[in-house]
Formats: C-alpha cells, sequence, structure tokens
C-alpha cells in the first residue's frame, strides 16, 4: 500500500509558544527543505501533501516535474509503519491519563538502512494530521502535537536539552545552567501540549561513560515531567550500552521492542520483498517501463540490497532518474548495475560477484 495522505497548509496560528511564526507557502520546495528538526520544518512536513504518482487520466507531466517526482518518490507503507502506527496509538491512549510515572514507550531498532526513521516520521506525521482534523485548525492554535529529536554526537545532558529547545525556538542563553534548559524545555513542551515526542539516533548515547549516563538520565526525567509518548529509534539498540545496566534495565521495563529488520526474502508462503518492489514499481513514472520487470529481478535486487528499504530506494529512484535523463525511460538490469549504492550495500554486494581466482597450478 503507497501513501499518499495530503495534509493542510499550516497558518500562523498554529505557532507554539516561543516559535516563530511559519514561513508563509509552507508546501513550497523551499519550505520542504527545512529541518524536521524544528518545529516550523516539521510542520512544513508534516502538511506537506505526499509525492503521489499521476492518476491514469491525467495529462503527461513535464520532464522537470518527474524528476522532482522521482526524487521525492512514494514512501510505501511497511509492516514495521503499520506496526509503529497501531502501537503509538494505543500507548498515547493508555498513557493519557497516567500522571505519576512516565508513561510507557516504544524502541524502534534495526540496521542502517532499514527505514527506522521514515517510519518514525511517517506515523509522526499521521500523528500531527489527526490532531489537526479532530480539533481543527483553530482550536489547537499554539499546539505541537509531535516534536521530533535528534541525539547530537557525543551528547550531554546540556546539548540534548538544547536540542529540545531548538525544535520549538525556546531562547537559549550562554550561560544558562542545563537544569534551567531542562525547566524551560518541560514548561513549553507542557504549555504546546506535546503529545508526541519522538528521540532519533538514540544509538549515540553510552550510558557507560559520564556524559551518556547524564543524557541517559535527562531522557528519563523529560519522560516523567511532559506528558507524552516517546519513541526512541537506533541502530541495533538492544546490542548497545543502554539496554545494560540499572539505567538499561529501567528503559527496557518501561519500552516495547519494534524491529525494523531488513526485508526477507521468502517468509513462509510469501515473498515481503517482491511485494515491496511490485509497489515502488506501480509508483514510477516513465513512459517506456514495461510493468513486472522489477519484480522479476527480486532475487537480484535482494543480493544488490541486502533486504534494506533505504537501499532499495534509492537504487529504484537513482534508475529512474539516469533513465530520465538519457531518455530511454525504462529500467533494466544493465541500468540498475550501473547505479552505485550507499557503502553498506556495495560491500555486501560486490564480493559476491567477483570472479574467483583460478586455484590450478600451473
Amino acid at each position: 500500500m503507497v501513501n499518499t495522505t495530503a495534509g493542510s497548509s499550516p497558518s500562523a496560528a498554529d505557532q507554539p509558544p516561543g516559535t516563530a511564526a511559519s514561513p508563509a507557502g509552507a508546501g513550497t520546495p523551499e519550505a520542504q527543505q527545512q529541518s524536521v528538526t524544528t518545529w516550523d520544518g516539521f510542520h512544513a512536513f508534516a502538511t506537506t501533501p505526499v509525492a503521489a504518482p499521476p492518476p491514469r487520466e491525467a495529462p503527461p507531466r513535464s520532464l522537470e516535474e518527474r524528476l522532482a517526482y522521482h526524487s521525492r518518490f512514494v514512501t510505501v507503507r511497511t509492516p514495521a509503519i503499520d506496526a509503529l502506527a497501531k502501537n503509538v496509538r494505543t500507548l498515547m491512549i493508555l498513557g493519557r491519563h497516567q500522571t505519576v510515572t512516565a508513561r510507557p514507550s516504544l524502541i524502534v531498532t534495526g540496521p542502517a538502512g532499514a527505514g527506522k526513521t521514515t517510519a518514525l516520521l511517517q506515523v509522526g506525521r499521521a500523528c500531527h494530521l489527526a490532531h489537526t482534523r479532530r480539533h481543527g485548525p483553530t482550536a489547537t492554535a499554539g499546539q505541537v502535537p509531535v516534536a521530533y529529536v535528534l541525539v547530537p554526537p557525543a551528547a550531554s545532558a546540556k546539548t540534548l536539552a538544547t536540542e529540545f529547545a531548538r525544535y520549538l525556538g525556546i531562547p537559549v542563553a550562554a550561560g544558562m545552567s542545563q537544569a534551567q534548559i531542562t525547566n524551560s524545555v518541560c514548561h513549553t513542551y507542557t504549555a504546546a501540549k506535546v503529545q508526541l515526542v519522538m528521540i532519533d539516533e538514540v544509538h549515540r548515547l553510552n550510558p557507560r561513560t559520564t556524559t551518556g549516563a547524564q543524557s541517559a538520565d535527562l531522557i528519563k526525567d523529560l519522560t516523567e515531567r511532559i506528558g507524552a509518548t516517546f519513541v526512541y529509534a537506533g541502530i541495533d539498540v538492544t546490542a548497545t550500552p543502554l539496554f545494560t545496566g540499572v539505567r538499561g534495565a529501567q528503559l527496557a521495563g518501561r519500552a516495547s521492542l519494534i524491529d525494523c529488520a531488513a526485508f526477507p526474502a521468502r517468509l513462509g508462503d510469501q515473498e515481503p520483498f517482491r511485494d515491496l518492489i511490485t509497489a515502488m514499481e506501480a509508483a514510477l513514472d516513465l513512459r517506456h517501463h514495461k510493468p513486472g520487470t522489477l519484480p522479476r529481478l527480486s532475487p537480484y535486487l535482494h543480493q544488490r540490497t541486502a533486504g534494506r528499504i533505504g537501499s532499495l530506494a534509492r537504487l529504484i529512484r537513482q534508475a529512474a532518474i539516469t533513465t530520465l535523463i538519457d531518455g530511454t525511460e525504462r529500467i533494466t538490469k544493465t541500468t540498475l548495475e550501473t547505479i552505485r549504492l550507499d557503502h553498506l550495500a556495495e560491500q555486501h554486494y560486490r564480493p559476491h560477484n567477483r570472479p574467483r581466482r583460478s586455484t590450478s597450478t600451473p
């Protein structure tokens, strides 16, 4: 299933405390380039209509329009996105009236390139739009249903608290202590009625170090002081120090786990990776591409990408853009072989395809 949900345009009345007004034309390409780690950027992302293939009766799009479309491309709803959406909705209801202790949370884990951030952002978008539909733009003036924060490299408690402040445009003076920043964050997030807090790149936290332990303690403090459901995402989180020791036990005791693993070629009688390819091929806007070509290449594509949705999406998007530029407008295995993928995918694929050296003696 391809996600084609569209949103409404943002307005200045939607701004939360401590933020600047959203720029006019939030659906423009310029607005779409804003970082989603700020309220303006996430609001523009959530309310900009998603990329969608043209209806069959629609007139042909120009080359520039189709290049832009394949650059953005569609988001295919994966089992991980569906599981995350269902669990987030349930936990938000479960913790709605919980005030004494931290609400139950979720952790999205998996290898690099498995679509964790995409899943997180799509669920955040859905939560943002559902909140606006439910209450209306006038009733939600000054409210922020969703916050998205990246853990900075080698994060200290103060730098992490500053990232939370930056999302809502909360002023942070050079001389402010970590406690002062945290208090300001908790007050503003509560006033803005934040319901869902998404923290990405949590694998960067190492509670075995002093700064890492302080950052982990800060997150625990925020979960108890902000009335929101927290969702974390990171690379192979269960294999990191986050799940060890006293702090790890606390996190593991509160958080459910969603594994955003690479797609298997086969799962019983099903072929989930082939289904994913079929959905992506159906979304192409190429005039001469032959339907069924990419699903037939499923074994090759799985070997090429190790089943990672990020690598697969990049490969198909780059191949589509290549064929638009050279005028062929059809993707073949020859086209795909010319594309250089991310290093992780190339390292997985190339060793399997190098010719073996002869072991015979002269």
